[in-house]
C-alpha cells in the first residue's frame, strides 16, 4: 500500500499493552485488523530481597507515554493521520498491585509484582484461620486457590507492612488497583478527576471478587481486612470507561475514549478469537498461561486449573468463563539465562545455542523460581537443573530451560483435557517466544499434537483493540463471527514418535518432584543453614 492512499484507512483503534517485562503501543485498522504500527519498552524489575519482585508504577506509566508518543511518530512517517484513532484498550499484566494517593497522584510503594513471593507468610497465617487449612476453601466464590500469586494476600501486606499506606488509608486518600486500574486513572486524568476503574477479568484476579454476582465480596473483603472503599469499580470488558487527557506534545489523543479493558490472558483469548466454548490459547509470555472458553458456565477444576472470567464484552453482554492453567516462569527463564547467568546477551541467542545441542543430553531443568503454579500450586519448590554431567555445556541447559516451557505446558494441557473430558486435537499459541522456531517444534514433538501460531503473534493486543472498537458509543469494530478477518497460521506437526515423547516427559516429571519442598517459610533466625 503506497503512503498516500494509506490516508484513508478507515477508523483506527490503539492498544496499551502493559506486560511483565515491556510494555508496549500497537495501532490497528479497525476493519482490515492490520498492525500498522508499535513500539515497545522494556520494564525494569527489582528484586530487592530473596522471592521479592516489585516495579515502579511511575516508571510503567512513563512507559506508555513514550510507547505512545513514538507510535504517533512513526504512524505519521507512514503519512497515517492520528485523528483517526477513534478508541484506546488497555491490556495488562494481572494481579500486580498498585496503591497510590489519590491528591498527588503518586504510588505509596512499588508495584508488588504477580510473580513475587514475599506473602508466603501472610498466606500461612491466613490458612490457619480457614477450616482444615483448606486453600481451596474460596474456590467456588473465587475461581482461585489461597496463593501468593493473587492482589488480596499482596494488598494485606502492603497494609500491614508499609506504614505511608496505613496512614493513607487512614485518612481516606489511599487507592488500590492492578495496572489496568493505576494507567486508566493516570490517563483519564489522575488526580484531576482520573476514573478508578477496572473490569471484571482483571478483578476476578484478586480473591476479594464473586465471580457469579460480578461484585466484590464484602465476606472476603472481611476475611483479608481490606477497606472495601479502596477497591476499584467494576465495569465490563467493554465500554467506555473515561476520555484521554492530553499528555502529548502534540496535543494528540486527547479526548479519546478508552473503552476496552482485559487481563492480558483474556485479552490474548479474545485475539485469538476464541469466542466458543472449548476454543483454548496458549500464551507464551513472562509466564505461560493456556486458557479454555467454558462458555457462560463457571466450571471448576478437579486438577489444578484455576476458574476465571474470560470476559464480558459490554454492560448489557452476558460474562464468559475460562478454565486457566497459570505456569509462572517461562520466557523468564531465558531472561534469568541473560541477566542471571549471562550465558547469552540476548533473548534471541537461546534458540541458537539450543539448535547447536539439538538435545539436552539427559538434562532437565525446574525454574520454579516462584515455586510451582498449576497444576501443583506448591509454593515451597524452588529451581533445579538435573541430570548434569561433565559433558553438559551452556548450549544443553539452554534446551532445557526451552523444553521446561514445553513439559510444563504438557502438565497444564493434560490438567485441562482431564477437566473438559475432550482432548484439544491442536494448541492455539501466541505470545512473544512464538517467534521461536525451536520452542514451537519442541513443544508440538512433547505435546504429540499440532501447535498452530497466527501469523500476526500480537494477539493479547489485538484483543484490547477488539473490545475497544466494539464498545458502545464507539462501534467501529464488529465481533459479529462474519465479520471477523480470516487469520493465516504457521503450523508445527509432531516430529518424534509419542514413545519418545513420554520417556522425556516422565524424566521431566520426576525431577519435578526434586524440586518440592525446598523451602520452608519460617528461616531460622541465627543466620546459619537448617
Amino acid at each position: 500500500m503506497a503512503a498516500s492512499d494509506r490516508m484513508v484507512l478507515g477508523p483506527l483503534v490503539g492498544s496499551i499493552d502493559q506486560g511483565t517485562s515491556s510494555t508496549r503501543f500497537l495501532v490497528f485498522n479497525a476493519k482490515t485488523a492490520e498492525l500498522l504500527s508499535h513500539h515497545q519498552v522494556e520494564i525494569q524489575q527489582k528484586f530487592p530481597k530473596e522471592g521479592w519482585v516489585e516495579q515502579d508504577p511511575k516508571e510503567i506509566l512513563k512507559s506508555v507515554h513514550e510507547c505512545v508518543e513514538r507510535t504517533c511518530e512513526k504512524l505519521q512517517q507512514l503519512n497515517i493521520d492520528i485523528t483517526n484513532i477513534k478508541a484506546i484498550g488497555v491490556s495488562n499484566q494481572r494481579e500486580t498491585t498498585v496503591v497510590w494517593d489519590k491528591t498527588t497522584g503518586e504510588p505509596l510503594y512499588n508495584a508488588i509484582v504477580w510473580l513475587d513471593l514475599r506473602t508466603q507468610s501472610t498466606v500461612e497465617r491466613l490458612l490457619k484461620r480457614i477450616p482444615g487449612k483448606n486453600k481451596s476453601f474460596f474456590k467456588f466464590r473465587t475461581g482461585l486457590p489461597l496463593s501468593t500469586y493473587f492482589s488480596a494476600v499482596k494488598l494485606r501486606w502492603l497494609l500491614d507492612n508499609v506504614e505511608e499506606i496505613k496512614q493513607a488509608v487512614d485518612d481516606g486518600r489511599a487507592m488500590f488497583g492492578t495496572i489496568d486500574s493505576w494507567l486508566i486513572w493516570s490517563l483519564t486524568g489522575g488526580k484531576n478527576g482520573g476514573v478508578h476503574c477496572t473490569d471484571v477479568t482483571n478483578a476476578s484476579r484478586t480473591m476479594l471478587f464473586n465471580i457469579h454476582s460480578l461484585e466484590w465480596d464484602p465476606e472476603l473483603c472481611q476475611f483479608f481486612d481490606i477497606p472495601m472503599d479502596i477497591l476499584p469499580k467494576v465495569r465490563s470488558s467493554s465500554e467506555i470507561y473515561g476520555l484521554m487527557v492530553c499528555f502529548l506534545k502534540s496535543g494528540a489523543l486527547t479526548g479519546v475514549p478508552i473503552s476496552g479493558c482485559l487481563g492480558d490472558q483474556s485479552a490474548a483469548l479474545v485475539g485469538q478469537m476464541c469466542f466458543q466454548d472449548g476454543q483454548a490459547k496458549n500464551t507464551y509470555g513472562t509466564g505461560c498461561f493456556l486458557l479454555c472458553n467454558t462458555g457462560q458456565k463457571s466450571v471448576f477444576s478437579e486438577h489444578g486449573l484455576l476458574t476465571t472470567i474470560a470476559y464480558k464484552l459490554g454492560r448489557d453482554k452476558p460474562v464468559y468463563y475460562a478454565l486457566e492453567g497459570s505456569v509462572a516462569i517461562a520466557g523468564a527463564v531465558v531472561r534469568w539465562l541473560r541477566d542471571n547467568l549471562g550465558i547469552v546477551k540476548t533473548s534471541q541467542e537461546v534458540e541458537k545455542l539450543a539448535a547447536e545441542a539439538g538435545t539436552s543430553y539427559g538434562c532437565y531443568f525446574v525454574p520454579a523460581f516462584s515455586g510451582l503454579y498449576a497444576p501443583y500450586w506448591e509454593p515451597s519448590a524452588r529451581g533445579i537443573i538435573c541430570g548434569l554431567t561433565q559433558f553438559t555445556n551452556k548450549n544443553h541447559i539452554a534446551f532445557a530451560a526451552l523444553e521446561a516451557v514445553c513439559f510444563q505446558t504438557r502438565e497444564i494441557l493434560d490438567a485441562m483435557n482431564k477437566d473438559c473430558g475432550i482432548p484439544l486435537s491442536q494448541l492455539q499459541v501466541d505470545g512473544g517466544m512464538t517467534n521461536n522456531k525451536i520452542l514451537m517444534q519442541l513443544q508440538s514433538d512433547i505435546l504429540c499434537i499440532p501447535v498452530v501460531k497466527p501469523s500476526m503473534p500480537e494477539t493479547t493486543a489485538l484483543g484490547a483493540a477488539m473490545a475497544a472498537g466494539a464498545a458502545d458509543g464507539v462501534g467501529i469494530w464488529s465481533l459479529n463471527p462474519g465479520d471477523l478477518t480470516a487469520v493465516t497460521c504457521e503450523r508445527f506437526e509432531p516430529q518424534i514418535n509419542p514413545e519418545e515423547s513420554e520417556f522425556r516427559y516422565a524424566r521431566w516429571k520426576k525431577a519435578v518432584m526434586k524440586s518440592m519442598g525446598w523451602e520452608v517459610s519460617e528461616a531460622p533466625s541465627n543466620g546459619k543453614s537448617e
